[in-house]
């Protein structure tokens, strides 16, 4: 007899072999990476802002999945949306049917940003980009994207094309028509864009990679250059949307700033369903879905289905009920000026920098020679190492999971749920300060465990 599937049998008879099939059957560096830096905990559960171990634990997350997590885990208005819509059976990604769910989403949606019109819903943030970048290029009938030095779009071959990073290009070539500009630099767009065949500036408002903003003014100005030579200007919102910066967009920070094509996801999900969204002026969906013979000439299998959809609307409502974006705004000013109030104290400590709940703590090379021959011996080996080495402690002493904001940077990114309140952020604080008086007056165990990340870095080298 064919035994019925059971999913809490099957956690529970194999959960312990996590890492194991991972290693053996997924991406093999990933469980070795994550037993090199002390990371490899097993989580039990999780609520909110926080998660449990076996014994009871408590871990704050301050990385929200990679800002996926918006309302932290398991918010009951989406859970019970998700199980409403599995209850009613609908009738589901027919593709030969206009269903209410996607409609509602997208009126929503606009509703935040009202000088656009339309919206196509895919299945992630690459995705969101993908379309922005066809789009544009369909619209404008030319070839080449703008993009910015260190700016972060995905993974996919496009959006791998206006990836700012080259360790992630390297071996993928060749890739679209593409050049980077450093972002707030409007001399360098002015002289890209005099050559005619540039479709589009892709820009992120703030960089996830470093936590670097748009200098005021920059997106409008950008965009009125852009305009002047007929092209487009594209926000890439996926990590910065739906409140994260203390506004639902970004972009809105800089007055005037409204962009052609607006890239949406991660939060959007609850944290459930993968989803993005592309949003876009109406005479650019004009020309791409021109006519009937074009009605799939863009499309995604499970875009817009059922169970991304409700979630979605969902998140928006609850962003609204219990007024998500001011939460953000004002956590986060109060994390931003406590850490700020560091900087001075500690020499290692250098900037903190961002907006709302997107945060970036910088670290540089100190004055003192005892620490400078430390840092020295870190950067020799491989630069990043030293943030790496406050994040293993903020996890194994003080239960606060971060991670830096990028390979070979010494930054860490602080993306927490939106949800998090004044006691989540000052026992971050108070953590961050604990680990930098070890750096600085003592930190036996932390700069043994930066000898051993020397080693593993000249190691894979």
């Amino acid at each position: 007899m064919t035994k019925e599937f059971d999913l809490a049998a099957l956690l529970a008879e194999r959960g312990a072999e996590r890492y194991e099939l991972h290693a053996r059957h997924l991406n093999h560096q990933l469980p070795r990476m994550l037993r090199t830096i002390g990371f490899d905990k097993v989580y039990e559960r999780a609520e909110g802002a926080h998660f449990w171990d076996a014994e009871g634990n408590d871990y704050l997350d301050m990385l929200a999945g990679f800002a996926v997590m918006g309302l932290g885990r398991h918010h009951p208005v989406v859970r019970k949306a998700l199980h409403d819509v599995l209850d009613a059976s609908l009738a589901d990604l027919t593709r030969f049917d206009c269903p209410p769910l996607p409609g509602l989403l997208a009126e929503k949606l606009l509703s935040y940003s009202p000088h656009l019109d339309r919206v196509f819903f895919g299945n992630s943030g690459t995705e969101a980009v993908e379309t922005a970048l066809k789009f544009a290029r369909y619209a404008t009938g030319r070839r080449r994207i703008l993009y910015c030095t260190h700016a972060f779009h995905g993974l996919t071959t496009g959006s791998l094309s206006v990836n700012g990073e080259d360790g992630f290009r390297k071996g993928f070539a060749p890739l679209l028509p593409d050049t980077a500009v450093p972002l707030g630099d409007l001399e360098a767009l002015a002289r890209e864009l005099k050559k005619g065949d540039v479709a589009a500036l892709i820009v992120e408002p703030v960089q996830g990679k470093g936590v670097h903003e748009a200098p005021p003014g920059y997106l409008r100005a950008a965009q009125e250059l852009l305009h002047r030579h007929k092209a487009l200007l594209i926000a890439d919102e996926v990590q910065t949307g739906l409140g994260r910066t203390g506004k639902f967009y970004a972009y809105q920070h800089d007055d005037g700033a409204e962009p052609d094509l607006v890239c949406v996801a991660k939060a959007l999900s609850g944290g459930y369903v993968p989803v993005g969204a592309t949003l876009g002026k109406d005479w650019i969906f004009q020309k791409v879905y021109s006519s009937m013979d074009r009605v799939q000439v863009h499309s995604a299998s499970f875009g817009s289905n059922a169970q991304a959809m409700a979630a979605g609307l969902a998140v928006l409502s609850v962003m609204e009920n219990e007024e998500i974006v001011a939460n953000a705004a004002a956590v986060g000013e109060r994390l931003k000026s406590r850490l700020a109030a560091l900087v001075d104290r500690y020499e290692l400590l250098a900037d903190v920098r961002g907006r709302g709940l997107m945060i970036g703590i910088e670290f540089g090379r100190p004055s003192s020679l005892r620490l400078r021959s430390r840092w020295t011996m870190l950067q020799a080996a491989r630069k990043g190492l030293f943030a790496q080495m406050v994040v293993v402690p903020l996890l194994q002493r003080h239960r606060i999971l971060t991670q830096v904001s990028g390979d070979h940077l010494e930054v860490i990114k602080l993306i927490p749920p939106l949800i998090i309140d004044t006691d989540d952020a000052d026992r971050f604080v108070d953590a961050f300060t604990e680990v930098m008086e070890d750096a600085h007056h003592g930190g036996g165990l932390m700069w043994d465990f930066g000898k051993t990340l020397v080693k593993q870095a000249v190691a894979n080298r």
